[in-house]
């Protein structure tokens, strides 16, 4: 882990697998709409409406998965000061929000034809609401500072904080009789959804991963970038 700490060394590592990312996320999310538009059924009972959820279901996976990435870096930016993982903190939280909001702007166009409302304070739906403030705060607190290093680091006590709703979101429809659905991806016995629409799902949760890689690259390359041109400014200055 520690090797990675070198940013020069980070930026080598980025740009080898940047093209595999890109390549994979195009293949993968052109394969998983083609199929889930076109070759997967209609549901016996929601009919065509279900094709959204090859859009909401793998960005609710991704709002997680996001957030946690973000907590396992931040816990090792505080913890071992390792100056990269603070950037990839720090470059993955408006990625998170955006998949985020796609999951509650999707969930809402499909719970108004099942369910007859956009919204509900559903246990699911509110806990996934919560997840996109967290984001939202996140983001705001690591900016809210005139030092950097002072607003990521409260930032980064945040990320910490705010993990304990991952699993809370996870298991919300286990622990709550609610409105929302019961999981029928991620089960311990086999899933229940017929193989035809669970390969476009995975074809889509395997590009929004890699989707979610590039762009997460690409802006600690950036962010990288801003800071060095920031200590070079400040040397300037110094004279």
């Amino acid at each position: 882990m520690h090797r990675f700490a070198n940013p020069a060394r980070f930026q080598r590592l980025g740009r080898s697998l940047l093209p595999w990312t890109s390549a994979i996320a195009a293949v993968a999310i052109a394969a998983g709409l083609t199929l889930g538009l076109f070759a997967s059924p209609a549901d016996y009972q929601q009919g065509e409406t279900v094709r959204i959820m090859y859009v909401h279901v793998p960005s609710a996976w991704m709002a997680m998965f996001v957030y946690t990435t973000m907590a396992v870096a931040s816990a090792t930016a505080l913890v071992w000061k390792h100056p990269v993982a603070e950037l990839v903190a720090e470059a993955a939280a408006p990625i998170g929000a955006a998949f985020t909001f796609i999951c509650l702007v999707t969930g809402a166009l499909w719970g108004q034809p099942m369910w007859g409302t956009w919204w509900v304070w559903d246990a699911r739906l509110t806990s996934v609401l919560v997840l996109f403030f967290l984001y939202l705060g996140y983001i705001a607190l690591a900016h809210a500072f005139d030092d950097p290093s002072r607003g990521a680091k409260a930032a980064s006590i945040l990320a910490l904080v705010g993990w304990v709703n991952v699993p809370i979101v996870k298991f919300s429809v286990d622990w709550w009789n609610t409105l929302h659905q019961p999981a029928s991806i991620t089960r311990f016995d086999a899933p229940a959804i017929d193989t035809a629409m669970l390969v476009p799902l995975l074809a889509m949760a395997v590009g929004f991963t890699a989707l979610f890689a590039s762009l997460l690259i690409l802006r600690v390359e950036a962010a990288i970038a801003a800071r060095r041109i920031r200590a070079l400014r400040l040397l300037e200055t110094r004279g």
